[in-house]
């Protein structure tokens, strides 16, 4: 009885890290949730620098219309 609890014990042990390895390296896992993400984050990214930009424009414009 001890033995069979090892060998699946072993067994859970050694599947486990193997099998989220060969899901993590699937190439449509990958297209699916790592770069249409990372798509979206650095849209996003550019938009707010974007805004960022416009606002120091802007502020810089008031101040000179100031002087």
């Amino acid at each position: 009885m001890g033995v069979k609890i090892e060998i699946f014990r072993m067994m859970l042990y050694l599947s486990f890290p193997v099998t989220m390895f060969w899901i993590s390296n699937q190439a449509e896992y990958f297209e699916e949730y790592v770069v249409k993400r990372k798509r979206k984050e650095l849209e996003d990214f550019k938009e707010r620098m974007r805004v960022r930009k416009e606002k120091r424009l802007l502020k810089n414009i008031s101040a000179e219309s100031e002087n």
